[in-house]
């Protein structure tokens, strides 16, 4: 599925949908209560990309609609100073906020090792790597462009909307976070339709594949980068057909940003990608 149909004024849209009432609990029990091979590939793809980074050389980095999902925020803390996970869910919100103040889910701790294997600069301990964790309750749209220095998304665009031109502005938005030259890396759940979590719940999906994140990027970044990996048959069936994972650099002829630019000394060159198809 390369060319999707054009955005449909009758598709579900984001402000169309009561967030409010997200299942965090069982969305965390199907797909975060246990390491998938899949978390797993999205980890090895995202600390290749945290490696380029010395420790500690990105000031501010953005997790753009963070959910509850904490190995985005693990995966940061060894580059950023300081991770903002905006989230606009008031569930997903209160999950993380006892996360930070409570401690961690015992579920998190395979994460983490796998998170800390790959990438010894991160902390001895997960409760230290979520100490530069600050959350944000509002929508990741509104943050201001041009103010990051690095900016991560995880199964956000292609799941909160029906509507290809949403999924595209989402994914502007969140690349115009950071500043011109600042780093992105995402991942996305691939051909993902209108989905369930638990026995009733109905969400809004928007169907795309390696070729339509490539287009919807290519625009606004260079040294773009776009692979998969295969759906994971250890996950319930929600009709994906995998996962698609990016990284870019957001182009330097964009529109003028906030002032001061970050310097992101490279720690080391290595980059392994999951095998794609």
């Amino acid at each position: 599925m390369s060319d999707p149909p054009a955005g449909n004024r009758e598709s579900t849209r984001n402000r169309d949908v009561d967030w409010g009432g997200w299942p965090v609990q069982e969305y965390l029990a199907e797909n975060y209560r246990e390491l998938h091979p899949c978390d797993a590939a999205v980890i090895r793809h995202h600390s290749g990309f945290y490696r380029q980074f010395a420790p500690g050389s990105i000031e501010r980095s953005l997790e753009f609609g963070a959910g509850p999902n904490l190995y985005p925020l693990m995966l940061a803390a060894a580059a950023s100073r300081r991770v903002e996970a905006v989230e606009l869910g008031a569930g997903n919100v209160a999950y993380l906020t006892r996360q930070l103040r409570e401690g961690p889910d015992e579920s998190w701790q395979p994460f983490y090792a796998l998170c800390r294997r790959l990438d010894p600069a991160l902390p001895p301990a997960l409760t230290d790597a979520l100490s530069r964790v600050h959350i944000v309750h509002s929508d990741a749209r509104s943050v201001p462009r041009g103010t990051y220095g690095l900016a991560s998304m995880n199964f956000v665009a292609e799941s909160v909307t029906e509507d290809l031109d949403e999924f595209t502005e989402f994914c502007h938005s969140f690349a115009e976070s950071v500043r011109p030259g600042g780093y992105l890396v995402a991942s996305f759940m691939e051909n993902m339709p209108s989905y369930r979590i638990g026995k009733a719940s109905r969400w809004p999906g928007c169907p795309v594949d390696r070729a339509v994140v490539h287009r919807v990027f290519a625009p606004c970044t260079e040294r773009l980068t776009v692979t998969r990996i295969d759906t994971d048959p250890s996950l319930p069936d929600y009709g994906d057909t995998g996962m698609v994972l990016m990284r870019a650099v957001r182009t330097r002829q964009s529109r003028p940003a906030a002032s001061g630019t970050e310097r992101s000394p490279m720690r080391h060159s290595e980059s392994p990608t999951p095998s794609s198809g």
